[in-house]
């Protein structure tokens, strides 16, 4: 072998910069939906907005996959799977999310949202009788010990709002929870590009029905500030972020790639001071470390176990 085809033995660090960067646009998520809310627009109107501008650069994503062949084998029930999975699960999970930070701080919401890989845990122990393990349960202590200490704290200046914002959110994290289960078997048909273009597809079809429903299509005429924000979430915090976690993981481990992605609530809360002019309260340093610790202490476990 050449010297020039070895494989480096050396860290990836354009593996490690794509983690990062796609950690810190996510991070920005709820940011970018307050100032949107802050704008008038509504949780329905700034989904639908953020669907129709992100949607289109998955589909043609997921044609150019489609294009390459090996999907065209593919029997037509896995795509009508894939589209169900998305109007199911993502629908659910981005609407319930948007709810949530209706009344929610975003870094409170980041929080609870970056607990759903111990619902995945739980949710595959119940469904597919996978054992759990007490290290795993610890860590699922330790992340909502993080939780109840900022959710007591809101709670005494929030009341019920801050009750039912974290119940929608908390739905939420179950229901991607969900989604990433149910999807692993349809990734591995169809490829991930053409699996998140269809199941984005299906998200979108719910929401746009949900939008029609409930509004009239001069809704979708928002200010240009509104609309600014609505790229910046479809382009920014949602497109983008998604192929630079693919990129990374194709460079770097998927236990190198969730430690990274630690930085998402840390990063928030530090965005969230910064441009909203959120306090920087000591409850919420102490949530974010015991949440992120438990999450982190999760990984450990779940790495060994493999």
């Amino acid at each position: 072998m050449k010297a020039s085809t070895l494989p480096s033995t050396g860290p990836n660090w354009l593996g490690y910069g794509f983690a990062a960067l796609g950690a810190v646009l996510f991070a920005a998520k709820g940011i970018l939906i307050k100032l949107a809310f802050a704008e008038g627009v509504d949780t329905l109107t700034l989904l639908a907005l953020r669907m129709g501008l992100s949607v289109p650069i998955y589909v043609a994503v997921g044609l150019l996959a489609y294009g390459r062949g090996r999907q065209k084998a593919v029997p037509l029930p896995a795509y009508g799977k894939a589209l169900l999975i998305g109007m199911i699960g993502y629908w659910f999970s981005s609407y319930a999310d948007f709810k949530g930070l209706e009344t929610l701080t975003p870094q409170f919401e980041r929080l609870i949202l970056f607990t759903y890989p111990l619902f995945v845990l739980l949710i595959g122990a119940i469904l597919f009788h996978v054992p759990l393990r007490w290290k795993s349960l610890m860590a699922f202590g330790i992340a909502y010990l993080g939780l109840v200490v900022v959710f007591l704290a809101d709670f005494k200046t929030g009341g019920g709002d801050i009750a039912v914002g974290a119940l929608w959110v908390l739905g939420a994290a179950v229901s991607f929870a969900l989604y990433q289960l149910l999807a692993g078997g349809s990734i591995a048909i169809l490829g991930a590009p053409l699996f998140t273009s269809v199941a984005m597809t299906g998200a979108a079809v719910v929401i746009f029905l949900q939008f029609l429903v409930t509004h009239p299509l001069s809704a979708l005429m928002v200010s240009g500030r509104a609309f600014a924000l609505a790229v910046a979430l479809a382009i920014g915090a949602t497109v983008l972020p998604s192929f630079l976690m693919s990129a990374a993981l194709s460079r770097i481990s998927a236990a190198a790639n969730s430690t990274i992605g630690t930085l998402s609530p840390v990063v928030t809360l530090l965005l969230a001071v910064s441009i909203l002019g959120e306090p920087l309260r000591g409850v919420d340093l102490l949530g974010t470390a015991l949440v992120v610790g438990g999450v982190g202490l999760f990984t450990v476990v779940d790495r060994r176990r493999r």
